[in-house]
């Protein structure tokens, strides 16, 4: 059964069922007629069918009726009805701020840092406290080698009294030892934190720290042994954070000035055992700057650990990406001109029109923290 469209003239083959409305234009259908939708049942046209909107070659004389044309319809039935989606209900509404997202998760983190091995106790502050007093216990082991060295120049031809020649004496044994106690202290507390810091650096990029913990202790107290491991592994933590080129100055400035210290320590400990007066005024000499050096050492020490905690590693790892405007959008740029130029003309206008921005954001039905 055919039925033409009044206001486009498509046909359409409605299947025994009388519709009312056009699928394409929305018009109103005429009555169905039985007039015939494909070729003759003589067969087809050899040539097959023409033109849209004309018969095939051997029926082009026919006469058709106002309002019919020639159409392809699909063969076979008609195809099946689209499924219709489940309704998706309503929109989901919340009486309170959901608390599911943007949430910073720094308890397991921090529970992961107090666990770490050796360095429980290995705080930044202690650290910086003990190189600071271990530089100025080499600064008094110095002095106190300068007036001794004053005081061999004085007894060249001066008798020194006894109780001065003893107390010079024992100064400089105990401005020593303190120095040792310093120095070892600094370097247990130095390595402790060094420990901690690469188990965190390391844990954070998934992976355990390759050095075990008796080679670091090894490598940074053991003498000499420390000279080229101690530097090695504080060369692996700047990689490992990806702060070598910042660092690279620093570390291998405090690695050179090490280097050159312990020489010249080496060589005043080879001297020390001079009986003659101008080898035991050489052998002080030595000794005061052997002392400058190691306090020149620990101050790029003191320096090389400031450029590691200046930055913490919490500040650098944790990252919340936020939606911002590229500036690409030609309409916000010219309003922004627009209101540059308002407020170099007037004022009291780009004032006002500031105020009105600020009522229309805030008579929006939004709370102010959305």
């Amino acid at each position: 059964m055919i039925q033409v469209c009044s206001r486009c003239g498509t046909r359409w083959n409605v299947r025994e069922q009388q519709r009312g409305w056009c699928p394409r234009c929305n018009g109103s259908l005429l009555a169905p007629t039985t007039a015939p939708v494909g070729p003759p049942s003589a067969g087809p046209s050899p040539t097959g069918p023409g033109p849209a909107g004309r018969p095939p070659a051997g029926q082009r004389g026919q006469k058709r009726p106002a309002g019919f044309r020639w159409i392809a319809v699909r063969p076979g039935p008609p195809p099946a009805p689209r499924r219709r989606r489940r309704p998706l209900g309503p929109t989901p509404r919340y009486q309170t701020i959901p608390r599911w997202g943007l949430v910073d998760r720094t308890g397991p983190v921090a529970a992961a840092a107090t666990d770490s091995p050796a360095g429980r106790s290995a705080s930044p502050t202690a650290v910086r406290v003990t190189m600071l007093v271990t530089s100025g216990v080499l600064a008094v082991a110095a002095l106190a080698h300068v007036l001794r060295y004053v005081l061999l120049l004085i007894n060249r031809t001066t008798l020194l009294p006894p109780l001065v020649a003893n107390g010079s004496l024992l100064m400089g044994v105990l401005v020593s030892l303190a120095a040792i106690v310093a120095v070892i202290a600094t370097g247990v507390a130095a390595t402790a934190w060094l420990i901690t810091r690469r188990a965190e650096v390391f844990r954070r990029h998934g992976q355990p720290d390759p050095r075990p913990e008796w080679a670091l202790w090894a490598g940074c107290l053991v003498p000499v042994v420390n000279l080229v491991w101690a530097p090695v592994f504080v060369l692996e933590l700047t990689h490992a954070e990806h702060s070598y080129p910042r660092l690279r100055g620093p570390v291998f400035a405090w690695w050179i000035a090490w280097i050159v210290a312990t020489l010249i320590s080496s060589w005043a400990i080879w001297t020390s055992g001079a009986t003659e007066a101008q080898a035991v005024a050489d052998n002080t000499v030595t000794v005061i700057v052997a002392y400058l050096a190691g306090l020149a050492v620990m101050l790029l020490l003191l320096r090389v650990f400031d450029e590691f905690v200046r930055r913490p590693m919490a500040q650098r790892e944790l990252h919340r990406w936020v939606v911002v405007s590229d500036g690409t959008d030609p309409h916000a740029a010219e309003s922004h001109a627009a209101e540059s130029e308002a407020t170099e003309a007037d004022p009291t206008e780009a004032d006002a029109t500031e105020a009105d921005s600020h009522a229309g954001v805030e008579s929006r039905d939004r709370e102010p923290a959305a």
